[in-house]
């Protein structure tokens, strides 16, 4: 599993560290590591729904950022339970750019195992680092 949870981050909130050889990896990472928080198992979301996402931000870290509030956006807006089907981000420039394809299905309770109700991702420690050629970012939800 390429994410784990930081429990001495925050104690009313949910952290984890993820990581990955690529910005992809580490995208793909983070979606996981979220949606687990949700999902006891989030093999149980089926791929009944396909959406398409494109995103740009300044950072990187501010694109990571915004792709986890478009997840957390699409369970409180569309009830929907979305995991990375395929995802490219192109980091560089003023300008980093995110495309990615997601699949879920609506949130059944007799399906899903929910655990918390995740209500934003926050900045408070947020970062996304590059070291010895691996990906990680740390992340803190509010839940």
């Amino acid at each position: 599993m390429p994410y784990r949870y930081l429990d001495t981050i925050a104690t009313a909130d949910a952290a984890f560290e993820a990581s990955g050889e690529t910005p992809e990896e580490l995208f793909a990472s983070c979606a996981d590591a979220l949606m687990n928080v949700m999902v006891e198992n989030p093999d149980s979301i089926g791929a009944v729904k396909s959406l398409d996402i494109s995103l740009d931000e300044e950072s990187l870290e501010m694109l990571l950022f915004g792709f986890l509030e478009e997840l957390v956006y699409y369970k409180d807006a569309e009830q929907l339970l979305l995991r990375v089907k395929k995802i490219t981000v192109l980091p560089g420039g003023d300008r980093n750019i995110l495309t990615a394809v997601l699949s879920g299905e609506t949130i059944d309770p007799q399906k899903h195992h929910l655990l918390v109700d995740v209500k934003a991702v926050t900045l408070h420690r947020f970062r996304v680092t590059k070291s010895s050629g691996m990906w990680k970012a740390t992340v803190v939800l509010d839940i």
